[in-house]
């Protein structure tokens, strides 16, 4: 499988957001390595790690480019060059507070679970509008199978284009931010009061804060780690 990058939103490695998403998820992307993983009431270990596997791979984020193989002729300099320019260009947009919630389903009963900004302030969109269209130049066409991926049958018609034109069906207007802590789970609203408690516990920030993008990078379907980032303004 080729190399893969992404542009995400990541917190600052020293703040409270940071180690509680990697306590969440049992890894920490900046460094690449596994750390204790938080247990709540419920599931066991082995539960909790299936229930987990899928955001660990990504590491703790927001997602602002999505995974794209690079163009022919691009070389990881170039990517790393266009982020720090396209960082130096925009301010930081402060999102206000957050909330734990569960997403991407119409039962909340059996959903993923995201940190999601409780009003997304309307630079939010612009900024990540900026990302997907700057970013666009270096990237590879998707091949058919990448496509089929994505299970265009069940997208709508103006996600169908996004996937054709910038790899990835949620842009846009069909942007959400989020930063996922679990895959799709029974009882997610449970869940989600659960995480909020710890993350009260452990003194999380009260509010998000988008000063900094990450540029990831992803080996031969391996986990995502933190290549370089560029702080914002």
């Amino acid at each position: 499988m080729a190399t893969r990058y992404a542009i995400y939103f990541v917190p600052a490695a020293s703040s409270m957001l940071w180690r509680f998403g990697c306590q969440i998820l049992g890894q920490d992307a900046y460094t690449g390595v596994e750390v204790p993983q938080w247990l709540p009431d419920g599931p066991t270990p082995g539960q909790w790690q299936a229930m987990t596997a899928d955001p660990r791979l990504y590491g703790f984020h927001a997602t602002l480019k999505a995974p794209f193989r690079l163009a022919e002729g691009r070389e990881e300099r170039d990517i790393a060059a266009l982020l720090a320019g396209f960082a130096r260009e925009h301010s930081p947009v402060d999102l206000g507070p957050w909330v734990i919630e569960p997403i991407g389903s119409s039962h909340p009963d059996r959903a993923f679970l995201a940190v999601t900004p409780l009003s997304p302030p309307a630079a939010l969109s612009r900024l990540e509008s900026a990302i997907v269209r700057r970013f666009d130049m270096l990237r590879a066409p998707l091949t058919p199978a990448e496509i089929a991926r994505r299970t265009p049958e069940r997208l709508t018609e103006r996600q169908r284009f996004y996937l054709e034109a910038h790899g990835y069906p949620y842009v846009l207007d069909e942007f959400r931010f989020h930063m996922t802590l679990t895959g799709a789970i029974e009882g997610a609203a449970a869940m989600a009061e659960k995480l909020s408690a710890l993350a009260q516990m452990v003194g999380v920030e009260p509010s998000l804060h988008l000063d900094r993008l990450g540029l990831f990078r992803q080996d031969d379907g391996g986990r995502f780690q933190i290549v370089t980032v560029a702080g914002l303004g």
